[in-house]
């Protein structure tokens, strides 16, 4: 990242997004790569701290990756209906919302931003038949004096978006590309009910294909920043790649679960292939 760069909040709020890594571990990411690769996109906060030139984005939810397509292509638009939402806005409102089915892709993606903003905690969620189902949160704001949509389409001009499932993406990292690894996690990972849990938004199979991947990628030589659970059953995947100097806990704050008795200090397993980030 460029000094003279403005720093980007991301438009979107996403369970275990990473703004919290971008403003107290920057230090984490090598400062030099070619292209910039991260396979599980959220909020993307990673990528609009970076800016990089060059990059492949990339997520198995297809209505996320129409939002950040549409934010490209047509982000005048999105605004005209997110300031319809903001006019319109109510408890009736939301719920009748969140039950309409846009065909249109620029107002699919307004609805996402909506929902994202005013629901529970910006919680993504579906139920059974992939209808989103997040309840109503305390937030009213649809429009924030942060979105710069303009800038970010600007961002996203020469980037590459795909609809994917992780491992392809992993599989096409080469020498000296930046990938970096953010798989689904959202419970109190240093609780026994991590793999309980877990297991319904990304499996102990996922898992496994994952540290095979990241493994696959770490031998063409990918520089690799992986966060994942701190978690025995985590790192004992990882056990055999990498360097001492490139594993570490994070220490974070969680906010997510409903019961304020259930947040507070947890750790995250951190690691760096194929460079040494200092301490």
């Amino acid at each position: 990242m460029n000094d003279s760069e403005p720093i980007f909040i991301p438009f979107l709020k996403w369970a275990g997004g990473k703004r919290w890594l971008t403003s107290s571990q920057s230090h984490l990411f090598p400062p030099h790569f070619k292209t910039y690769i991260e396979p599980f996109l959220g909020s993307g906060a990673v990528f609009f701290y970076l800016q990089p030139q060059n990059a492949v984005l990339s997520d198995s939810n297809m209505d996320l990756i129409n939002v950040y397509e549409q934010i490209r292509l047509n982000w005048p638009k999105v605004c005209k209906v997110l300031r319809r939402h903001q006019y319109n806005h109510s408890k009736k409102y939301y719920y009748i919302e969140r039950a309409r089915e846009h065909r249109v892709p620029h107002e699919r993606a307004a609805q996402f931003i909506y929902l994202n903003r005013t629901c529970w905690n910006g919680l993504y969620r579906v139920n059974l038949r992939g209808e989103f189902n997040v309840p109503i949160g305390t937030k009213n704001s649809v429009l924030l004096e942060s979105d710069n949509f303009e800038h970010m389409a600007s961002l996203l001009a020469k980037i590459t978006l795909k609809v994917s499932d992780f491992e392809p993406v992993l599989d096409s990292a080469g020498k000296d590309d930046f990938l970096f690894v953010d798989p689904p996690y959202v419970t109190r990972h240093n609780c026994n009910g991590f793999l309980k849990y877990n297991e319904k938004i990304f499996g102990w199979d996922d898992q496994i294909r994952l540290a095979a991947a990241v493994k696959r990628a770490a031998s063409r030589g990918a520089k690799i920043l992986l966060t994942n659970a701190d978690h025995p059953s985590i790192t004992s995947l990882y056990e055999d790649v990498g360097s001492p100097q490139g594993i570490r806990a994070l220490v974070r704050s969680s906010v997510l679960a409903a019961d304020s008795k259930q947040r507070g200090m947890i750790t995250e397993f951190a690691l760096a292939v194929n460079y040494d980030p200092p301490k």
